[in-house]
C-alpha cells in the first residue's frame, strides 16, 4: 500500500459511469489513466479529480466573490485526500479570437516587444537614414556650431502634406502674435481672412524667430526661448532654414529622420502591439488581412436576369425601394430588368454596384410631356462593404462576408502593424520578420543577437533575450519547431494548442502542482514523442505530479503508475481493471495489456487492394511551406498521408486538395492554396471532409438531432395513441421551440452561469431536473420511455429499443458501428472529444447511401482511441473502401499507417524544411526507404 502522505486518495467516486470506485494515485510521479474510449477515464481525470480541484479553489474566495460565481457543484464523489492545486490542460481551450497568436498566447511577442522598445535601432521608412533625436541643449549647441555668423529662420510645422483651406489655423497662428508663415515653402505674412487652395496638398510651417548666430550671451538666451517655443508649436519638432543657401534642417526631441524631417514617437511597447491602436495597422486594424467584395458572389451566373436573381445579394424580384430604383436605372440606360445581367451596358453596372446619384428628364412621345426622375443609389458593393465594416449584428456581419474574400493587407503585407514598428531593426530584422520566421529559426536568431549589439544595447537587452530564450526552448522541448509566432491560434489542432499551454506551462516553473492533461500526443509524429515524454518527465522532476490520460504505447511503458479503466465503454465501463507499474500491467489480463504485450494485435492484411487503376492527380502545389509538390491519389483504396508534424499534410490535403475538390462538387468558394493544374475529377462523384471540430457550440446541440435520427423519434412520438388525442405534433417533442419544452432553461436541461474570469459553467436546471421538457409533453410514452428518457439512452440501448423501427435503427447501428455505442442520444455536443465529434460525423456519412465513387477525406480519426476502438473504426473504413470508394486519412498512428493501401510521406522535417514528397507506394515500399522517418518506425511495426 503507497504512503498516504505520498498519494491521491479518492473514495466513492460515482461521477457519470463510474462504478463507486477507489483508487490511490502516487503524486509526483508520472502517472497514465488508460483504457477504451468511453470507459471513464475522462471522468476520473477531468469530472472528479479536476472538478474538486477548482471547487476547492472558488471556496477560498471570499463570499462576495462566490456570490457572482454561483453554487460549482460537488463531484459524486466520497472523499478525496491529499490534492494539489490542479491545472487541467485539455485540448478545446485555445481561443479563437483573430487576434490570439502564438506569440500573444506563449507571451514571447511579449518579451520582444519590450525588446524592440528599449533596445531596437530605428530608421527612416523616407530615406532609411538613422533616426536621431536630441535634447534641447544639444539642438542649440548644433545651432551655434553650424550656422555661427549666418543668418536662420527658426521655424515650427504645423500641417504636413495635408489639403485644406486652413484660414481657421492661419487666424489661430495670428492671435498668437506671430506675423509670418511658410506656406509650400515661401514665406508670407500672415493677412485678414488667408486661406490655401483646399484642394491642394500643403505644407504650413509657423515662423517663430529670424536671427544672426554668434556666440555671445543673448544670442544664447534668444535661441533657448525660440527652441523651446518652435517645439511647443511644432509637437517636439522644429526647421531651421538658412537664409542665404535655403539648406533646410530638421531637429526634433524624439526620433527623426535627418533629411526628410519625419519623426516617429519614442519607442513603448504597445507601439509593436497589434492589439493597440497605437500598434496596429490603420488599414486592416491589426488583423493582417482585409475583407474585399468578390464581384463573381454578387453575380455568380451572368446568364440570370436581375428580376430572377442575378444580383445575388437582392434574390429574386420584389416591390421594394431598391428594385425601383433598378427600375429607374434600367429605363435611363435603356436595359430591361429580364435581360441577362452579362448583357447590361458597363456604365449602368458601374451604378448598380458603386452606386450613383444624378438626375435625368424623359420626354414622352405619346403624351408630349417631360418627367424628370432621380436615381440615388448607394451601390450594391458599397452597402455590403458598410453593413459589414458597421453594422452591431454578427448575423449581418456574417451575410457580408459571403460575399466578400479574405486578402492579405497590402499595407502591412500581413505583418497587422504599423509602418513605423517596422522600421525599428535589431540585427538587420524588425519584429514582423521575426514573427514569420519558424520557431526552430527564431531560436537559432535570438541565440546569435547578443554578438550583434552595442555594449548598450546588451546591457538593456540582457535580461529579455533569457526570458525569451528559455520560453522559444520549452516549444521546441514539445515538437512545435515548425509553428511561427504570428500563427493563429485558431488554426492550431487541438494537440498543437495543447503542448503550447504545456511548454507555458513549463516556462511558469510551479512546484507541488498537480497537472491533468488530455492526450497530449495527439498529431505528435513518433519522431517528436520522445521530446514531450521528456517534457512531461521534467514537469515531474521539478516537484509536481503529472496525470495523463492517454493511449500512447510509449507514453504507457514510460509511466510511473498506470491506471486502467474498463473493461468496456459507456455503462460496461467505469471500474479499475488494473493499477500499478507498467510492468506490473502488462502481467494482467485486461485489453489494454494484452495489445501491450502482443497477444492481442491489428493484423497487417495479408494483400494490399490495388484499387480500380484510376488516379486523381494535383500539381504544382506551393501554399504555405509546400515545395511545388505534385501528387498522384489512386482511386478505389486506402490512403495514408504521413509525414512529422508541420511537414506540410495538411496545407496539401486540408488547405489544397480538399477546397479544390469542394468547389467543383458543391460549389464552395473557399480559395485552395496555389497549384498549377488538377486532373481526373471526373473519376469521383463527392467528396467528403470528416474533421475533428465540434458538431455542435452549443448545450443544445447533440447526437441525436445531428444525425437527424432525433426527428424521426419525435414523429414516432406523434403516432401514439395518447398524442394524437392530445393533438400534439413534432414540435411539441422539440427542446428548441415553445410549446414543449420546460421554459426555466428553455429546454436545454442546464442554466449556463457565466463566470467573469474562468470558462462559463453549467448547472443542472431546478425545474425540470435535467429532463429538457414539461411534465404534459413527459406524459407521452412510448414502450414505456418518454422521450426525456430516449435522449438519456445510450446508442447500444437505443439500438436495441428501436430495433423495429428501420429509419431510426439503421442511424443508431452506424454510430454504434464506430464505437460510440456507449454515449447517449441526448448528450450535450460541448461534452464530446475532437475523435468522438469526428466518429459522429463518420456515421452521419456512413448511414447515407454512398455511390462507390466517393473521396473521402479523414483528420487524424484515431484521436481518443484505444487499441481497440481503432480496430473497430478501420473494420467500418475497410467496408466503405471495400464498396469502391476512396478513403484519404492524414494520420501518425503506425496501426492505420500499416493498414493503408498506399502511402505518401511528406517531409523531411516540418516547417521551412518540409513541404517535400518524401516517399510513396505502399508499406512495404516505403520501409525501403533510408530517409523517411516515417520508415524508420513502420519497420518495427511491420517486422
Amino acid at each position: 500500500m503507497l504512503n498516504t502522505d505520498d498519494t491521491i486518495e479518492i473514495i466513492g467516486a460515482r461521477v457519470h459511469n463510474l462504478k463507486n470506485i477507489d483508487v490511490t494515485i502516487p503524486r509526483e510521479k508520472l502517472v497514465v489513466i488508460t483504457g477504451l474510449s468511453g470507459s471513464g477515464k475522462s471522468s476520473l481525470a477531468f469530472d472528479t479529480i479536476y472538478a474538486e480541484g477548482q471547487r476547492r479553489y472558488i471556496e477560498t474566495f471570499s463570499a462576495y466573490a462566490r456570490q457572482f460565481l454561483g453554487g460549482l457543484e460537488r463531484p459524486d464523489v466520497d472523499k478525496i485526500d491529499g490534492l494539489s492545486p490542479v491545472i487541467a490542460i485539455e485540448q478545446k481551450t485555445t481561443n479563437k479570437s483573430p487576434r490570439s497568436t502564438v506569440g500573444t498566447i506563449t507571451e514571447i511577442y511579449d518579451f520582444l516587444r519590450l525588446l524592440y522598445a528599449r533596445a531596437g535601432e530605428a530608421f527612416s521608412y523616407n530615406s532609411g537614414e538613422k533616426m536621431v533625436s536630441y535634447s534641447d541643449e544639444q539642438i542649440k549647441e548644433l545651432i551655434l556650431e553650424n550656422f555661427n555668423g549666418k543668418r536662420i529662420n527658426i521655424l515650427a510645422p504645423a500641417v504636413r502634406s495635408r489639403k485644406g483651406h486652413y484660414r481657421e489655423l492661419f487666424e489661430q497662428i495670428a492671435k498668437q502674435g506671430f506675423l509670418k508663415v511658410r506656406i509650400d515653402g515661401v514665406i508670407t505674412d500672415l493677412t485678414y481672412g488667408m486661406k490655401v487652395d483646399r484642394y491642394k496638398t500643403h505644407d504650413i510651417e509657423i515662423v517663430i524667430d529670424r536671427m544672426a548666430i554668434d556666440r555671445n550671451e543673448d544670442t544664447d538666451k534668444r535661441l533657448n526661448e525660440s527652441i523651446k517655443t518652435a517645439m511647443y508649436h511644432g509637437d517636439d519638432v522644429m526647421m531651421i532654414i538658412e537664409q542665404e543657401s535655403q539648406e533646410v534642417r530638421f531637429f526634433s526631441r524624439n526620433l527623426m529622420c535627418p533629411s526628410s524631417g519625419i519623426s516617429y514617437p519614442n519607442p513603448e511597447p504597445n507601439n509593436f502591439s497589434f492589439n493597440s491602436p497605437k500598434g496596429a495597422c490603420s488599414n486592416c486594424n491589426g488583423l493582417g488581412t482585409v475583407n474585399e467584395i468578390n464581384l463573381q458572389k454578387i453575380i455568380p451566373n451572368g446568364k440570370l436576369s436581375i428580376k430572377n436573381g442575378g444580383l445575388a445579394p437582392l434574390g429574386e424580384s420584389k416591390n421594394t425601394w431598391i428594385f425601383k430604383q433598378l427600375e429607374l436605372i434600367a429605363h435611363k440606360y435603356e436595359f430591361k430588368l429580364t435581360d441577362p445581367v452579362e448583357t447590361i451596358p458597363q456604365e449602368a453596372m458601374s451604378i448598380i454596384l458603386y452606386g450613383g446619384n444624378e438626375k435625368f428628364s424623359v420626354v414622352s412621345k405619346v403624351m408630349g410631356i417631360t418627367k424628370d426622375y432621380k436615381i440615388d443609389f448607394e451601390g450594391i458593393s458599397n452597402f455590403i462593404k458598410n453593413q459589414y465594416d458597421e453594422s452591431g449584428s454578427a448575423s449581418i456581419k456574417r451575410w457580408a462576408k459571403e460575399f466578400m474574400d479574405e486578402y492579405t493587407c497590402n499595407e502591412c503585407n500581413g505583418s497587422r502593424l504599423r509602418k513605423e514598428a517596422l522600421y525599428f531593426k535589431l540585427d538587420d530584422k524588425n519584429i514582423g520578420d521575426l514573427a514569420h520566421m519558424d520557431i526552430s529559426e527564431l531560436s537559432m536568431w535570438i541565440k546569435s543577437l547578443p554578438k550583434t549589439l552595442s555594449e548598450k544595447q546588451n546591457a538593456i537587452a540582457v535580461e529579455v533575450i533569457k526570458e525569451i530564450e528559455t520560453r522559444l526552448q520549452f516549444l521546441l522541448d514539445v515538437g512545435l519547431n515548425y509553428l511561427s509566432l504570428n500563427r493563429s491560434s485558431k488554426s492550431l489542432s487541438g494537440g498543437e494548442a495543447q503542448r503550447i499551454r504545456l511548454a507555458t506551462q513549463i516556462g511558469s516553473q510551479l512546484v507541488g502542482v498537480l497537472y491533468i492533461l488530455d492526450e497530449p500526443s495527439i498529431g505528435l509524429h513518433q519522431r517528436d514523442n520522445e521530446r514531450l515524454i521528456k517534457s512531461l518527465e521534467n514537469l515531474r522532476d521539478i516537484g509536481n505530479s503529472v496525470i495523463v490520460v492517454e493511449h500512447d504505447k510509449e507514453m504507457i511503458e514510460r509511466a510511473d503508475y498506470v491506471i486502467d479503466i474498463g473493461p468496456k465503454a459507456g455503462r460496461f465501463g467505469g471500474k479499475i481493471i488494473s493499477e500499478g507499474t507498467p510492468k506490473e500491467m502488462l502481467l494482467g489480463n485486461t485489453i489494454t495489456a494484452q495489445y501491450m504485450n502482443g497477444t492481442m494485435k491489428i493484423e497487417v492484411p495479408k494483400e494490399r487492394r490495388i484499387g480500380n487503376g484510376k488516379t486523381l492527380k494535383l500539381s504544382g502545389s506551393s501554399g504555405n511551406n509546400l515545395k511545388n509538390v505534385t501528387v498522384e491519389f489512386p482511386l478505389g483504396q486506402l490512403i495514408c498521408v504521413t509525414g512529422v508534424s508541420g511537414s506540410g499534410k495538411s496545407t496539401l490535403i486540408n488547405e489544397t486538395l480538399y477546397p479544390i475538390l469542394n468547389a467543383h462538387f458543391f460549389n464552395a468558394v473557399k480559395k485552395p492554396q496555389p497549384y498549377k493544374k488538377i486532373e481526373g475529377l471526373e473519376h469521383i462523384d463527392k467528396v467528403i471532409a470528416i474533421d475533428q471540430s465540434p458538431i455542435g457550440r452549443t448545450p443544445r446541440s447533440n447526437p441525436a438531432t445531428y444525425t437527424d435520427v432525433f426527428s424521426e423519434i419525435r414523429k414516432l412520438y406523434t403516432m401514439t395513441p395518447e398524442a394524437m388525442i392530445r393533438g400534439y405534433k413534432p414540435g411539441r417533442f422539440s427542446f428548441n421551440v415553445k410549446g414543449g419544452r420546460c421554459e426555466t432553461c428553455e429546454g436545454s436541461g442546464v442554466r449556463t452561469i457565466e463566470m467573469s474570469f474562468l470558462p462559463d459553467v453549467y448547472v443542472e436546471c431546478k425545474t425540470c431536473q435535467g429532463k429538457r421538457f414539461n411534465r404534459e409533453t413527459l406524459e407521452i410514452r412510448y414502450k414505456g420511455k418518454s422521450i426525456s428518457d430516449v435522449l438519456n439512452m445510450t446508442m447500444d440501448e437505443g439500438v436495441d429499443f428501436f430495433e423495429n423501427i428501420p429509419k431510426i435503427h439503421r442511424k443508431l447501428k452506424t454510430i454504434q458501428d464506430v464505437g460510440l455505442g456507449y454515449i447517449t442520444l441526448g448528450q450535450q455536443s460541448t461534452t464530446l472529444s475532437g475523435g468522438e465529434a469526428q466518429r459522429i460525423k463518420l456515421a452521419s456519412e456512413l448511414s447515407k447511401k454512398d455511390t462507390g465513387n466517393t473521396f473521402y477525406i479523414l483528420d487524424e480519426p484515431t484521436t481518443g482511441l484505444h487499441f481497440e476502438d481503432i480496430r473497430v473504426l478501420m473494420d467500418v473504413i475497410n467496408v466503405l473502401v471495400d464498396r469502391g470508394n476512396t478513403v484519404l486519412i492524414i494520420e501518425h498512428n503506425l496501426d492505420v499507417v500499416k493498414l493503408a493501401d498506399y502511402i505518401i510521406d511528406i517531409g523531411y522535417e516540418g516547417g521551412k524544411g518540409g513541404g517535400q514528397l518524401v516517399a510513396k507506394g505502399t508499406p512495404e515500399e516505403i520501409i525501403k526507404n533510408k530517409k523517411s522517418y516515417t520508415a524508420q518506425f513502420l519497420k518495427k511495426e511491420l517486422s
